[in-house]
C-alpha cells in the first residue's frame, strides 16, 4: 500500500491508537509495523482473531501482557553460553509468569464452549513453572539474592553476620571507652568498605590503627583500629566468597534457562502476537466496531459507518455503497457539508479492514480487498516545489491514472478545482470517464453542476449529496446516495444578510438551463424529505402494530396457559373424587361382607347404606358440570305478567318480572338486589314454588317467590366464629334451608371449649320450625356437629 494514501487518510493515527492498547513493548512494536494486507485469506484470518479476542474480552475481561519484556538480547546471550544477570533472569521469570496467566485465562469454564482461532496459540504456551519458581526463590530483586538460594551462600552470610557483630562490639568499646575523648563524634562509619571511627587530627597518634580518609577540613581522620583490622579482612574475604557464590547461582539458573531456550523464544513470540491481537480487540471495543464482510468483487456497502478519529458522541453515521450497481460515486454539496469526511471514512475504513481491524459500523457491512488505495484529499499546494493547488492535484491524478486498475480504490476531493470552472469541469469528467471505463472503483467530491449532469446521464455512475439545512445554515452530515446536491449559494447568502437585489442580479447571470436544473434539484430534495417523513411515519405505525401484536400474542398465551391449568386442576380433582368414592365403596363392601358373616342387625346395615348413599350423592354433586345449555327464547308480551319467575339466559341468573313490557319488548327484572332492564328474547319462564302464606302454590302475580332450593347447601360451617357471629349467620341459613324444604341440615361448630356448641343449642331451642336437633354420631363429626331436623 502506498505511503501517501496512508498519510493522507491519517492511518498513522489509527496505529497510534492501536499501540496505546498494547501492554508490552514487543506488542507495541508489532502494532507499529501493522500495514494493510491484500490477501483475502490473511485478512479474514486476522479479522477472525480480532473477533475471537473481542468475544473473550466480553466474557472474561481483558488479558494484560505487561510482564512481557523484549528479552531477545538475553536469549541470544544464553544461546552462546553466557551467564545472565539478576535483572535479565527476572525478565525471563516475568515472561514465564505471563505465559502462566495467559494459559489460565484460556481455559474453558464449560465443555460446551466451541474452539476459536486463539486456542492453538494458547496451547503452544509452556509456562515452565519450575524454572520461574526457582528464579523467584533465588532472586528477590535485581539487587538482592535470597539467603536460601544455596547452602553455601547461607553459610557465608551467617559468617558475615557474626563477623559484623564482632566488629561492632569492638568499635562500640572504643566509642564508649577511654578513647572517647579522642573522637570527633561517637559514631562508627565506613571508608573504602572498611569500618572506621572518626578521630580528631591532633589525637591520631593516640589511636593505633590504619588511616583510610580525612575530612575536607583536615580536622578529622578516619582510623581503622588495629584490633579490628583482622576482622575487617575476614569480612572482606567473606564478601568475595559471597560474590563468587552468587555468580555460581546465576550461572546455574542461566544454564537451566538455556536448556529451554526454544521454549522461551516461542513463548516470547506467542505472547507478543497475543498482545497484538488483544490490542486490536480492545480498539474495536473502544470504537464499538464490528467485523466487516470481505469480497473480491469491488463491492463496498458500509452501514452507519463512523469516522474513527471523530468524537463518537458527535460523529454522524453514514451509509455508503459503491461497486455493486455503480462503480463511480460523485458527491456534491456545499462546503463544510461533510463531503471530505465521507471520502476519508470510506478510505480509512477500507485500510483498517484490510489491516485486520474491526470497523466502526453496523454488523454485516461489506468491504472489498483492494491492492492499492489512491487518495487526493486536501490542499496539496507546495511553495518549495513551486506548485499551485491545481498543479499539485494534477500531479497526483497523473500518478493515479498510470497505476490504478480494477483492484484499486481511487478517492478525489474537489476534482478539477483550482482552475477555470469550465475547463476544470471538463477535465474532471474526462478523468472520471477514463476510470469508469476501466472499471476502477472511484469516489469523487465536486461543486461542478456538469458532473451532476454527467452522473445522472451515465450508466454505472451515481450521484450523492451531503444534506444541508438552509434554515439553520448547518450541515446534517448525512450522505444521500441517488440525490445530487445543491450548492445553496443564493439561499445561504440570503440567510446571511446579502441584499435581495444582489441575489436577483446574480440569478440573472446564470443560464436558463442551469436555473432549471437547480429547480429540479430543489423539487427532488423536497420530494425526498416528504418521502422520508412518510416512511418514518409508516415505520412508526409498523412498530405500534408489532407492539400490539406482541401484546395480543402474550395475552393469548396467558389465556391458553390458564385454560390448561384449570383443565389440569379439574382433572386432578375428578381423579381424586373418583378415588375417594372407590375407596369408600370398597370399604362399604367389606362391611357388607363382614355383616353377612357376623349377622349384623338390619338397623346397622341400613345406617351403613344411608351413609354410602350420602357419600355418593356428595361426590356426584362435586363432579357435576354446571354448564346448562342456553336455549333461545320465544316469549312475547302476552306470555308474561308481573311477578313471573324467569331466567335471564345471558347471565344464567333467576329473577322476577317487576314491570310490563314496553314497545321495544323490554321489561325490568328483579334479580336479588339488582334490578335491570332485559329484552324478552333473553328471558325464559320457569316453574318455581312460591310462598303465599302457610301454603305452597305455583308462581303467580303478587306472590312471594321461593328460589332458594337451587343454592342452599345441607351444611353450614361456623368454625372460628364467635357466638354472636355464628348465631347471626345460622339464623339466615336456617330460614333459607327451611324455605328450600330441606328435611335436615348439619351445623358444624367444632368441639373446642363447647361455648359455640352451647350457644347454637340454646338458639335452636327457640326456633318453632325446628322439630329436633342432636349431636352427630361417631364417624359423622361426633360432638363437633349438630344435626337439625325441620318440622314437616
Amino acid at each position: 500500500m502506498n505511503q501517501k494514501a496512508l498519510k493522507t487518510l491519517e492511518y498513522n493515527k489509527i496505529i497510534e491508537l492501536l499501540e496505546s492498547f498494547a501492554s508490552s513493548a514487543p506488542g507495541k512494536e508489532l502494532c507499529h509495523r501493522l500495514t494493510p494486507l491484500d490477501d483475502l485469506t490473511e485478512i479474514q484470518a486476522m479479522q477472525q482473531e480480532t473477533a475471537d479476542a473481542l468475544s473473550r474480552i466480553y466474557q472474561k475481561g481483558s488479558l494484560s501482557f505487561a510482564g512481557v519484556r523484549n528479552i531477545r538480547a538475553s536469549l541470544k546471550r544464553l544461546e552462546i553460553g553466557s551467564t545472565l544477570g539478576t535483572g535479565e533472569l527476572l525478565e525471563i521469570c516475568s515472561l514465564l509468569e505471563n505465559a502462566n496467566r495467559a494459559k489460565a485465562y484460556s481455559r474453558r469454564e464449560t465443555e460446551n464452549n466451541t474452539e476459536d482461532s486463539l486456542d492453538s496459540l494458547f496451547e503452544l504456551l509452556q509456562p515452565l513453572t519450575p524454572l520461574s519458581l526457582e528464579i523467584r526463590r533465588c532472586i528477590l530483586s535485581e539487587e538482592e539474592i535470597a539467603d536460601d538460594a544455596s547452602p553455601g551462600l547461607k553459610q557465608i552470610r551467617r559468617s558475615m553476620k557474626n563477623t559484623n557483630e564482632k566488629i561492632h562490639t569492638q568499635l562500640s568499646s572504643y566509642v564508649s571507652g577511654g578513647a572517647r575523648t579522642y573522637l570527633q563524634d561517637a559514631v562508627v562509619t565506613m571508608r573504602n568498605g572498611r569500618y572506621c571511627i572518626p578521630v580528631k587530627a591532633e589525637h591520631k597518634g593516640q589511636v593505633p590503627g590504619m588511616i583510610h580518609d580525612q575530612s575536607s577540613t583536615g580536622s578529622t581522620v578516619f582510623v581503622e583500629p588495629m584490633a579490628i583490622v583482622k576482622l575487617n579482612n575476614e569480612l572482606r574475604e567473606l564478601e568475595i566468597k559471597e560474590q563468587t557464590e552468587i555468580e555460581k547461582i546465576l550461572s546455574v539458573l542461566s544454564e537451566t534457562a538455556a536448556e529451554s531456550l526454544e521454549v522461551l523464544q516461542d513463548n516470547l513470540k506467542i505472547l507478543t502476537q497475543l498482545d497484538f491481537i488483544f490490542a486490536r480487540a480492545l480498539l474495536a471495543k473502544s470504537q464499538n466496531a464490528t467485523e466487516p464482510l470481505f469480497n473480491t468483487e469491488g463491492i463496498i456497502d458500509i452501514k452507519k459507518g463512523r469516522h474513527p478519529l471523530i468524537d463518537k458522541h458527535k460523529v454522524v453515521p453514514i451509509d455508503i455503497r459503491l461497486g455493486e450497481s455503480f462503480d463511480l460515486l460523485v458527491v456534491t454539496g456545499p462546503n463544510t457539508g461533510g463531503k471530505t469526511v465521507s471520502l476519508k471514512t470510506v478510505g480509512l475504513l477500507t485500510l483498517m479492514g484490510q489491516s485486520g481491524l474491526h470497523i466502526p459500523a453496523f454488523d454485516h457491512s461489506r468491504l472489498s480487498v483492494f491492492k492499492e488505495v489512491y487518495a487526493d484529499i486536501g490542499d496539496e499546494q507546495s511553495i518549495e516545489q513551486s506548485l499551485s493547488t491545481f498543479s499539485s492535484h494534477m500531479t497526483n491524478v497523473v500518478r493515479f491514472l498510470k497505476k490504478a486498475d480494477r483492484d484499486s480504490l481511487v478517492l478525489f476531493d474537489e476534482l478539477g478545482a483550482g482552475t477555470d470552472p469550465t475547463e476544470g469541469a471538463a477535465l474532471a469528467i474526462a478523468i472520471l470517464s477514463h476510470l469508469h471505463a476501466q472499471g476502477v472503483r472511484t469516489m469523487a467530491t465536486t461543486h461542478y453542476s456538469e458532473l451532476k449532469v454527467y452522473a445522472l446521464s451515465t450508466p454505472g455512475v451515481e450521484n450523492a449529496s451531503c444534506e444541508f439545512d438552509v434554515e439553520t445554515l448547518r450541515p446534517t452530515y448525512r450522505l444521500l446516495i441517488g440525490v445530487p446536491g445543491k450548492s445553496n449559494a443564493f439561499a445561504i447568502s440570503g440567510k446571511l444578510g446579502l441584499p435581495d437585489f444582489i441575489i436577483e442580479k446574480a440569478k440573472e447571470q446564470i443560464s436558463q438551463e442551469d436555473e432549471s436544473f437547480e429547480d429540479v434539484l430543489t423539487s427532488l430534495e423536497e420530494s425526498r424529505r416528504t418521502i422520508e417523513n412518510e416512511q418514518a411515519e409508516i415505520a412508526r405505525y409498523k412498530e405500534e402494530i408489532q407492539t400490539l401484536k406482541e401484546q395480543l400474542e402474550t395475552k393469548q398465551d396467558k389465556l391458553e396457559q390458564r385454560k390448561e391449568r384449570i383443565l389440569q386442576d379439574a382433572n386432578e380433582e375428578a381423579h381424586r373424587i373418583l378415588r375417594e368414592a372407590k375407596e369408600y365403596a370398597d370399604q362399604t363392601m367389606k362391611i357388607f361382607n363382614k355383616a353377612g358373616k357376623e349377622s349384623m342387625s338390619a338397623k346397622e346395615l341400613e345406617q351403613k347404606r344411608s351413609e354410602l348413599r350420602k357419600k355418593m350423592d356428595k361426590t356426584a354433586k362435586k363432579m357435576a358440570l354446571k354448564t346448562p345449555e342456553r336455549k333461545k327464547s320465544t316469549l312475547t308480551a302476552k306470555d308474561v305478567s308481573l311477578g313471573d319467575a324467569v331466567k335471564v339466559l345471558s347471565l344464567n341468573v333467576k329473577g322476577t318480572i317487576s314491570s310490563r313490557p314496553d314497545a321495544k319488548g323490554m321489561v325490568f327484572v328483579q334479580m336479588g338486589i339488582l334490578r335491570s332492564k332485559v329484552a324478552l328474547s333473553d328471558l325464559q319462564l320457569i316453574d318455581e314454588p312460591v310462598i303465599t302464606g302457610p301454603t305452597l302454590q305455583r308462581t303467580g302475580a303478587g306472590k312471594i317467590k321461593m328460589n332458594k332450593s337451587a343454592s342452599v347447601r345441607t351444611e353450614i360451617n361456623l368454625l372460628g366464629k364467635t357466638v354472636d357471629e355464628a348465631i347471626a349467620e345460622l339464623d339466615k341459613y336456617l330460614d333459607d334451608a327451611y324455605l328450600a324444604h330441606l328435611s335436615s341440615v348439619r351445623v358444624v361448630h367444632g368441639k373446642g371449649t363447647g361455648a359455640l356448641r352451647k350457644g347454637v343449642h340454646n338458639y335452636l331451642k327457640r326456633l318453632k320450625y325446628v322439630q329436633d336437633f342432636h349431636l352427630a354420631e361417631f364417624g359423622e363429626g361426633d360432638a363437633g356437629v349438630t344435626i337439625v331436623e325441620f318440622k314437616k
